[in-house]
This record gives C-alpha cells, sequence and structure tokens, in this order.
C-alpha cells in the first residue's frame, strides 16, 4: 500500500474519465492535507456522488470519509468506564475504490482492485488506465513537469497558474483524440472534453477562452 508522505511537489487531480475531462487539480507535498484539498475541490464540482477510483494512496480513503461521511455516535451502556468515541462512517452511497500495483524486482507483478466504500460496484469499472495516460500527456505538454528536465518549475505558485491555463485550454478548446463523432453529414469530428459533458455548445477558441467572463460583476452603484 502507498501511504508514505513526500515533502516534494506534487500535482493532484480529479478526473472524470468519461469525458476526459480535468475536474480540478492542486499542487503540494504528498500529504494528507493535499488530499483533502483535492477532494474538497471535486465535490464542490460535483453535483452527484460517482464511483471514485484511485491508485493505493490510502489518504484518498481518509479525505472521502472526511468529505462523505457521518459522525456516527453510540448510547451509552449505563457501565462503568468511558463511552465509545463517535466514528466517522461512510455515506450509504459513497463508492470508491482502488487499483493497487504489486511489484516485484522492478516489474509489474499482479494488478489488484480493492473496494474500500460501497457494494455492488463492477469490478470492470475500476481503472485507471485514463488518468495515467492523462498524466503522460501532462508530461509531453508541459516542460515543466517534464521528466529529466532542465525546464522544471521552480515557483509553486507559477506552476499552479501555468497547470490552470493549461486544463482550461485542455477542457474547452482542444479537440480529444478519443471523443470522435460523425455529423449529419458523416463527416469525422472531434469534442473538447467540455463539449463532450455538455458545459459548452461548441469547441471554443482560444479567444473565447482568455475573453470569458469568469466573474459577475454589479453594474449597481
Amino acid at each position: 500500500m502507498e501511504e508514505y508522505e513526500d515533502d516534494g511537489t506534487w500535482i493532484w487531480v480529479s478526473f472524470a474519465p468519461e469525458y476526459r475531462l480535468i475536474l480540478s487539480h492542486a499542487v503540494g507535498p504528498r500529504k494528507q492535507p493535499m488530499a483533502d484539498k483535492i477532494i474538497q475541490q471535486t465535490k464542490a464540482i460535483l453535483s452527484n456522488k460517482p464511483l471514485f477510483v484511485s491508485d493505493g494512496l490510502m489518504m484518498y480513503k481518509w479525505a472521502l470519509l472526511s468529505m462523505y461521511g457521518t459522525l456516527q455516535s453510540f448510547p451509552r451502556t449505563g457501565k462503568r468506564g468511558r463511552p465509545q468515541i463517535p466514528i466517522l462512517v461512510p455515506d450509504y452511497d459513497l463508492r470508491y475504490a482502488q487499483v493497487i500495483k504489486h511489484r516485484q524486482g522492478g516489474h509489474l507483478s499482479s494488478v489488484e482492485r480493492r473496494v474500500i466504500y460501497g457494494q455492488d460496484i463492477d469490478t470492470r469499472q475500476i481503472g485507471t488506465s485514463l488518468i495515467e495516460r492523462q498524466n503522460l500527456t501532462f508530461r509531453q505538454d508541459n516542460n515543466r513537469i517534464s521528466r529529466k528536465t532542465i525546464g522544471f518549475s521552480k515557483d509553486i505558485m507559477y506552476l499552479d497558474m501555468q497547470m490552470t491555463l493549461y486544463n482550461a485550454n485542455f477542457n474547452f478548446c482542444r479537440p480529444h483524440g478519443s471523443l470522435r463523432h460523425k455529423d449529419e453529414q458523416k463527416r469525422n469530428y472531434r469534442n473538447s472534453p467540455a463539449k463532450e459533458a455538455g458545459l459548452i455548445a461548441h469547441n471554443w477558441t482560444l479567444k473565447e477562452l482568455l475573453t470569458f467572463s469568469y466573474h459577475k460583476i454589479s453594474t449597481n452603484h
């Protein structure tokens, strides 16, 4: 199980695989507060409670329990001693599973799909291949996070800002290779992730992205 902490800089990402949509990201160390942050940001975006899937990092388990858990108290028994301490229990509809890769001698030996919360989860739905492919796309496109490069980012704030712009362009402007469709004339076209998710009516241009009014401005004086 991957439970270790790391003070290095990590990019945490939540991802809707059916749309190839990047939901949220956070930049920071591999520690529990960052796992809490990415789950909190993701919860604020979602209108439902999907199946959550991650790697074997147990920090996600506690973050999900914190966001989607209920404090359960126990009645007093009347017996001597301290009463049982209330505990957090997952919501009945919380579903979470992990893909755990076991390695031997530096090589992948087996893949375990483990259900952490919830029932009746089809194991065919438990996978991380699409987010792993997205992580590769990040490294291919972005020299700041490429491996073995002198172009790495030297300031967390600027890396976070650059990732925000990259993710917005990826979601709204960039046609995705796997989101192929045919129009009424049988011509091929590709949706951006946001278009596939029904968030926008057409793939945006970069100008549309940069000039979109993200904040409502009051005209009252």
